[in-house]
């Protein structure tokens, strides 16, 4: 038996999320049936995590147990001949059989988009959120460094969370704007690119952080009430969950010797 360590880029735009669910058509579901046709087995994958439908994905680890002796070096190519052209895999390896792509996942960052420029890009438009409105851009900074450290984020977890504690630890985040796409003399403000990085991630915690950062650039509250709704453990103290297709799950983190 070997357990093999892969990693998948997708565009979530027309799946329920990553994880199985009794209805809908989700990544995995994709993955194991395109692993199905290649080794005949019938076998369920571990991700690192899940994402919610319409979110998308940039090399998000998974890792699944098989006893094909096709070479690792030709897995990826096997298996994108297999899926839709809006899942790829990317990266294969073998990993000791101890190996959980969740348990064994220290650091994940996820990164959100927000389009501020006047018109939308067509080109882009699954993947970003379009705010065509003036956005305080340095008050949504101040107001995300408050999520840093660890905290219970019962106020930007989404009211169905299943999870027993709520605490979760944020290592780090940023904001870049990408003003490229920006007409000269125009009011446009760029493409706002926003990075967080934590331990781990309540379900709709970035998109609830995100709705009420665009609150906090909308001048509807201050920056520093991003605080006291972080200490309220209230969910309907904090902004609205932000659309989906703004959000990425950009990467995942192991410890040297995991894998």
């Amino acid at each position: 038996m070997r357990n093999l360590f892969m990693k998948v880029n997708y565009d979530g735009t027309h799946y329920d999320g990553f994880q199985t669910q009794p209805k809908g058509n989700t990544i995995q579901d994709q993955l194991e049936k395109a692993i199905h046709h290649l080794t005949g087995e019938g076998l369920k994958i571990t991700a690192s995590g899940r994402t919610d439908a319409g979110v998308h994905a940039y090399g998000q680890p998974f890792n699944f147990l098989t006893s094909s002796r096709i070479p690792i070096e030709r897995w990826c190519l096997a298996l994108n001949t297999r899926l839709p052209q809006d899942i790829v895999v990317t990266e294969a390896c073998e990993v000791p059989l101890s190996f959980h792509s969740r348990r064994g996942a220290k650091r994940k960052t996820y990164r959100y988009l927000i389009n501020g420029n006047r018109f939308p890009d067509p080109f882009q438009r699954r993947w970003q959120y379009h705010h065509p409105v003036a956005l305080n851009i340095p008050a949504m900074e101040q107001g995300l460094a408050h999520v840093i450290g660890t905290h219970d984020f019962t106020s930007f977890a989404s009211r169905r969370s299943t999870k027993t504690s709520h605490v979760r630890t944020i290592f780090e985040t940023h904001m870049e704007v990408d003003r490229s796409m920006c007409r000269p003399g125009s009011s446009d403000q760029g493409v706002i690119h926003t990075y967080i990085t934590g331990s781990g991630f309540l379900q709709h915690m970035v998109r609830i952080i995100m709705g009420t950062l665009i609150n906090v650039g909308e001048g509807k509250c201050q920056a520093d009430d991003v605080a006291h709704i972080l200490a309220a453990c209230d969910r309907a103290a904090a902004g609205p969950t932000a659309i989906a297709k703004g959000l990425a799950l950009w990467n995942v983190e192991y410890g040297e010797t995991e894998k």
